[in-house]
């Protein structure tokens, strides 16, 4: 598959995750940046590291995207994780404000997200 475009902001998120960099990762969040996890809301950089921690480069993730749609500032994606917590295929969504994102919402695995 050739390679997606993705808003940077959206790509520096994925980034920080593969490469295990949890500043990086908080970084590219808003001051007040929100990660929903099945329904498991986590806001500000506290939340954020702490997701960073128990589900995502604390627990050796990486995140493949599958799929990418990006509408204004929404991107929907299908994307492959791999970690010590979790491993298979979700749909998320992302939210951006300028060069940071807002929210990161992990669908159920099954879930289809609604067109961006």
């Amino acid at each position: 598959m050739s390679e997606m475009k993705l808003p940077a902001a959206v790509q520096r998120v994925i980034d920080a995750i593969n490469d295990g960099d949890s500043d990086a990762f908080v970084a590219a969040f808003t001051d007040s940046g929100t990660i929903d996890d099945w329904g498991r809301l986590l806001t500000g950089a506290s939340g954020l590291r702490q997701w960073a921690r128990t589900d995502a480069i604390g627990a050796n993730a990486t995140m493949t995207v599958m799929t990418a749609v990006t509408h204004g500032a929404t991107t929907a994606m299908r994307f492959a994780w791999a970690s010590e917590v979790f491993n298979g295929e979700s749909s998320g969504v992302f939210e951006v404000e300028g060069d940071r994102v807002t929210r990161f919402t992990i669908l159920e695995a099954d879930a289809e997200p609604a067109d961006a």
